[in-house]
This record gives structure tokens, sequence and C-alpha cells, in this order.
């Protein structure tokens, strides 16, 4: 994908969803916000759609959620090198080429910078990012780099079909696995799923969950503003997240 290898000299994870709207971002700032404690944490979101205009420039919400949690001072195109507008698919947000080299150049100067890297995709496996390559998805991107991938998911109703798809194409695809994260997770629910779906995760993927987030009301998750519930850093903070991404 990248017009050469990216050979990335730090170890890291590349965190993917199993939909949209599954709560990487915050995942992934509170990884950044634990790994922060006693090293340099480069984060990137490469492609983000849904952007804001602010002083002449687009603005990502989720890559500025990144930078308030990530330990460098990285610019936003450092951070988030393609941002649209639209609230679609990059690949449906713009006639221009795919920027790969613009990728490759942020992930670079991050490693440079950093001990560990953390990057965030956009949407599912799926999402086509280039508009003039329609087979072209963020599964790709994923390969390319090369990094062990946590999976987001839902603890709800749906999280079983949607969570085993997208964990069977990334081994068909040779991906290195680091185990689940399930967002969401209410005792008090009226979603009886909720009770069996993490012994089910764990066994139709064959993978640990490495984190059960509780779900939280949205005032008390508002990552871009820097604020992200204790609740959910403290749920997030029993994983060694250094350990999960060197050991893959």
């Amino acid at each position: 994908m990248f017009s050469r290898p990216l050979s990335l000299k730090h170890p890291g994870l590349f965190v993917t969803g199993s939909d949209t709207g599954v709560g990487k971002t915050v995942v992934t700032c509170a990884i950044a916000h634990h790994l922060c404690q006693s090293m340099r944490v480069g984060v990137c979101k490469p492609l983000a759609s849904g952007c804001r205009c602010e002083g002449g420039q687009l603005i990502s919400d989720d890559a500025l959620a990144l930078m308030r949690y990530g330990g460098g001072d990285w610019p936003m195109d450092v951070v988030c090198p393609l941002r649209f507008g639209p609230a679609v698919a990059p690949a449906a947000a713009t006639d221009a080429r795919l920027d790969i080299d613009a990728i490759a150049e942020s992930l670079q100067t991050l490693d440079r910078g950093c001990d560990v890297l953390l990057i965030e995709g956009i949407g599912g496996l799926l999402v086509p990012i280039d508009p003039h390559d329609a087979a072209r998805t963020v599964l790709d991107l994923i390969i390319a780099v090369g990094y062990p991938v946590l999976i987001v998911t839902r603890a709800g109703l749906g999280t079983l079909n949607h969570t085993a798809m997208t964990v069977q194409l990334l081994r068909q695809a040779g991906c290195r696995l680091a185990g689940l994260v399930v967002n969401g997770q209410d005792s008090d629910s009226d979603d009886v799923s909720m009770a069996s779906n993490r012994r089910w995760l764990a066994r139709i993927t064959g993978l640990p969950i490495l984190v059960t987030v509780p779900w939280l009301a949205g005032d008390d998750v508002v990552a871009h503003a820097g604020r992200i519930a204790p609740a959910i850093l403290e749920a997030v903070g029993r994983c060694h997240w250094l350990s999960v991404a060197g050991s893959c």
C-alpha cells in the first residue's frame, strides 16, 4: 500500500472497531493516558471525516481527543494528516486521490519521537478509504502498518456477529490480534444479551477480553474536551498495554 515499507521502530497498536461509534477514540485515549505516565506516546488518526471548519482548517474532534491524552506536542496535521468535512466514508468524502504518502510521513514522524505508537482507524475494517479504488479499505491500512490489532466492540445485542466477522477478516489477512475491548457494559440495561456476550465473544473468537469498559452517560465522556470519566480510565488501566503492544 505504501510506496516503501514503513519500518516503524517502536511497538504499537492499531485500534479498530467492529463498527463505527463503538468507542475506539475513548479507548485509545484511555490507553494513551496510562502509557503517558512512564513513556512518550505517539497518537495517530490517519483519516477522519465529519470534521468541522475552524480558523480556515478542518478540525477532527477525534484527533483533538488523541492530542489531549497523548504525550506529545505534535500538530493536527501530523496526528491526523487526512481530514474531510462530510461525515461519510473517506472514499465518499472527496474526489482527490488518497494521499497515502502523507499517512506514511505522519507515522514515521511520530515513530521518531515516541516510545509507543497508538493508531486509531476510522469505522470498521471494510470502510473504503480511496475514491479511485473502491476495494482499498481500512483493512489494507492495517495490513500495511503491521501492528497488532486491538478490536473495540459493543457490549450489547449484535456484537457477536459483528465481532466474529471482524476477527475472521483480520485472521484471513494474516494480522496479529491483540485482543478485545468490550465497551458499554451496563448491568442495569434491559438488553439481556449483555449477561452472556462477553463469555460468547471469547468463545467464538478465541481472543482474550483485555478490558470491559462500563457504560456511562454521554456527559461523562467528551474526550475532545478532556473529559473521560474516572471509571473508564480505571477500567482501561487494569491492562498492561505496553506488554500487549510488544507481545503479539
